[in-house]
């Protein structure tokens, strides 16, 4: 049959565009399909396409809002933007309205497979088999069905180069525009790199260009280096720059690269506001860098006997402050939590204050300590300040220092206050709402002339601060109130964020999972799934801070079992749940905690073919426990 070829095509990768369509023609052919097939309107189950979804949820929360950035620059363009998965079956899609209709006589949308064996050769099918970008225009399609359609489609690829995905815009031929498969590269690169990011825990990240103006562009190079300075990854435009493969990489450290020592590199970001790298690559080319040093504690006095202990404990003193709480281990799957997580990440190293607002025990510290952990000055001091822990008389010369003598009982030789003890990082002021009246205005002219002057001296000190602040109070109802200053609030007010309570979020288990594998440091826990469903039905007044001391009180009682059971649990958090509303326990869980128990007994007993001993052992309870609650077993 005759093939039209797509129009406009001047560059070498469209010239070669004829053969991959021949290639794929070929393949087409030899999977049985025939021109005039009808189209396999299969798309899998709703239940399926959840769990589809959940398998590929790493790739679907970072490629979101690369797809909705690019069907801006598409609309009413009578296209769509499609995701699919490294299978071809799509997950996601935006499209106009005039345009959907078309889309689902084709089985265009989520949940229906466009592999080439499905749908013959297609944008997406044929980009997965060549691993290479694809546009398919009109008649190039194998099958006839889809002749009206235009698609261009580039592949989404992991950082070991494995595609796990494909960006796609499909739309009506006739509005063939040779600048769309541009934008589609463009975004599956956007998406290839926050994935890239997201990829390890504990590392160095450095991001490179011969050109300091292309760091922070689709065109730097992104290599990821272990706390030793063990090379771990690179992203393509990394790969390409430093001329080697990913197997030539294993054998090479971030020194043998780019000539600078791992004790350099940690002392240079110890400045308050550390400039690019300037760095020679072991080809001998310059490049600019710019490295983001994301490492736990834990995870360096690993490094200590596994990467270049001798490079690494130069600088122990200096890792040793960072803790684990990267904004990307926040993200647990909760959509309110990944909004938030977002908003904050615009904001990183623009001097906007950042307050932080929720109940108590929902973690606003840990997270000012993440929000700090990937801000520039991350290699500088977090100091927290509880302004509700320290008491009145104390709280001045606590935050801004004192002079030898300036009162009664001061130590000699003075104090160096919070805020200056700071100076170059962040100060988190905790429970802002509750500073008292008087020395707002002077926390206030501390901010808006960035000196400080310690009480008994009459010398201001310049100080350079990221301000973050968190409270559980309604501030402007304090304002009303008298208690809190209007012009502090207002300087104070720079970005705001909630953190959603426990009993409002939809990632409970994922957390649990995370606190467990925190406190017991293997994570050879799991929480069995009747004590799961009285989680989900608990209220949570304490939040993550009740969370995890239960957890952690339970790991203690399970001793060797792996499982923790209801019998692990403490008897005020069971009276909690034998006091639930009735109604609520009904709605929640389909009955009260006696019909809970014995169900759970009863699915426990199913698993383990009735045999009671077994069924006894899992729930970590006695035989007797189970006739007592199941009165029909006897």
């Amino acid at each position: 049959m005759e093939r039209q070829t797509a129009p406009h095509r001047t560059t070498a990768w469209e010239d070669s565009m004829p053969l991959i369509i021949e290639s794929s023609h070929q393949r087409s052919q030899k999977f049985g399909l025939r021109p005039d097939s009808s189209v396999d309107f299969g798309p899998v189950p709703k239940t399926d396409l959840s769990l589809l979804l959940e398998q590929n949820r790493m790739l679907h929360t970072h490629a979101v809002p690369a797809m909705e950035t690019l069907y801006q620059q598409i609309v009413n363009t009578h296209n769509m933007v499609l995701l699919t998965d490294a299978n071809g079956v799509i997950v996601h899609s935006l499209g106009d309205d005039d345009f959907l209709e078309k889309a689902s006589r084709v089985a265009l949308k989520p949940g229906a497979a466009w592999s080439e064996q499905s749908k013959g050769t297609n944008a997406i099918g044929t980009a997965i088999a060549e691993q290479a970008a694809v546009l398919v225009h009109a008649d190039q399609h194998y099958l006839t069905a889809n002749h009206f359609l235009t698609c261009s489609a580039a592949p989404i690829a992991d950082h070991l180069g494995n595609v796990i995905g494909v960006l796609d815009v499909s739309g009506d031929q006739r509005s063939f525009h040779k600048h769309t498969m541009a934008l589609v590269r463009m975004s599956a690169l956007m998406i290839e790199n926050q994935l890239f990011s997201a990829t390890f825990e504990d590392v160095i990240t450095l991001h490179f260009h011969a050109r300091p103006e292309f760091i922070g562009t689709l065109m730097e190079g992104i290599a990821s280096f272990s706390p030793g300075g063990r090379f771990l990854a690179a992203n393509r435009n990394g790969l390409f720059q430093l001329g080697l493969s990913y197997r030539e990489l294993q054998s090479h450290t971030f020194s043998s690269l780019f000539g600078l020592p791992v004790s350099a590199l940690y002392e240079h970001y110890r400045a308050a506001s550390p400039g690019l790298l300037n760095l020679c690559m072991h080809s001998g080319v310059r490049v600019a860098g710019r490295a983001q040093l994301r490492i736990s504690n834990s995870v360096f006095q690993q490094s200590l006997t596994h990467d270049r202990p001798s490079a690494v404990a130069a600088n122990q003193a200096a890792a040793a402050k960072r803790r684990l709480s990267g904004l990307r281990y926040l993200r647990t799957g909760d959509p309110q939590l990944e909004l938030m997580i977002d908003k904050v990440t615009r904001v990183l190293g623009h001097d906007i204050p950042i307050m932080i607002m929720g109940e108590t025990g929902t973690g606003k510290e840990l997270l000012a300590q993440a929000i700090h952990n990937d801000s520039p000055r991350a290699m500088n001091p977090f100091v927290a300040v509880n302004c509700a822990s320290i008491p009145e008389t104390l709280i001045e010369s606590e935050l801004f220092g004192y002079e030898d003598g300036a009162f009664t009982g001061a130590r000699k030789k003075g104090a160096v206050g919070k805020i200056l003890q700071a100076n170059g990082g962040t100060l988190f002021l905790d429970e802002i709402g509750d500073m008292p009246f008087s020395l707002q205005a002077r926390l206030l002219r501390v901010l808006q002339e960035r000196m400080v002057t310690p009480l008994g001296s009459d010398k201001s000190i310049p100080v350079n601060v990221e301000l973050i602040c968190a409270t559980n109070h309604n501030l402007r109802n304090r304002i009303a109130q008298g208690l809190f200053r209007e012009d502090l609030y207002y300087r104070l007010n720079g970005l705001v964020v909630k953190l959603p309570p426990l009993r409002e979020r939809s990632d409970l288990e994922t957390v649990v999972k995370k606190i467990l594998a925190t406190e017991s440091n293997n994570g050879r826990y799991h929480v069995s799934q009747e004590l799961l469903l009285l989680f989900h039905r608990h209220r949570w007044p304490g939040n993550f801070r009740q969370l995890t001391n239960l957890l952690r009180t339970a790991i203690v009682m399970a001793g060797d079992e792996h499982e923790i059971c209801l019998s692990h649990m403490p008897d005020d958090f069971l009276d909690d749940m034998e006091q639930a509303p009735a109604q609520e326990e009904m709605t929640a869980c389909g009955g009260n905690l006696e019909e809970l128990e014995q169900s759970a007994i009863l699915k426990s007993l199913a698993a383990h073919g009735g045999n009671v001993s077994a069924t006894a052992r899992a729930l970590g309870v006695s035989r007797n426990t189970i006739y007592r609650k199941v009165p029909n077993l006897k």
